[in-house]
């Protein structure tokens, strides 16, 4: 079976590109669900969290304060480091047991932060899904209504296009509209059935 990471810029794509994926029939795991799962009230990880970054975090019904969270750890990369610590190892260890359980050809694993993390090693092939830096201004400010300084602040904390790109098996270009992202995903869908055979 072959494994497939897909990971992009903010902005980029992804979820559209991960989406089509699934609608093919392949099976598709995220780590970003998987990180919003490991953080429920009462987790293990959830605890982790509250003692190390503070009781102000947790709201009444025990529930995380996101916002909270990002905004401490976005401004202090120690701090950032010491989050990914605690919920990195669960999530690629769920992950990694998720993979064992497949049966399709091929399989997507979305980790959007994956060359920020070292997890290059996860997969076979990694796919990574690219657009222009000022589309990636644009659909972020559209979508999460942010400013162009915060939206400059998530681009600087994330590795630079070139990285992706040089890291990447694969590349999905979205500098189009949704009918070439999906007409580009089955192009690949295709290769990896064939990949998959080989």
């Amino acid at each position: 079976m072959l494994t497939v990471a897909l990971t992009g810029g903010i902005g980029s794509g992804k979820s559209a590109v991960s989406n089509h994926f699934e609608t093919l029939g392949v099976p598709v795991i995220d780590a970003d669900r998987l990180a919003h799962q490991m953080v429920l009230p009462g987790s293990p990880a959830l605890s982790r969290i509250q003692e190390t970054f503070g009781d102000h975090l947790i709201d009444q019904q025990g529930k995380l304060n996101r916002g909270a969270l990002r905004e401490i750890v976005f401004n202090d990369p120690s701090r950032r480091k010491r989050l990914e610590s605690i919920l990195h190892p669960p999530i690629r260890e769920a992950m990694e047991d998720w993979v064992e359980q497949q049966t399709a050809p091929y399989m997507i694993l979305v980790i959007p932060l994956l060359f920020e993390t070292g997890q290059e090693d996860i997969a076979e092939r990694i796919l990574v899904v690219d657009c222009d830096e000022s589309l990636q201004y644009q659909r972020v400010s559209e979508r999460d209504n942010l400013d162009e300084s915060q939206i400059t602040q998530i681009l600087a904390s994330q590795v630079d296009r070139q990285t992706r790109l040089k890291g990447a098996d694969d590349i999905i270009e979205n500098n189009g509209d949704l009918a070439a992202l999906t007409e580009a995903t089955e192009r690949l869908h295709q290769t990896y059935l064939a990949l998959s055979k080989s």
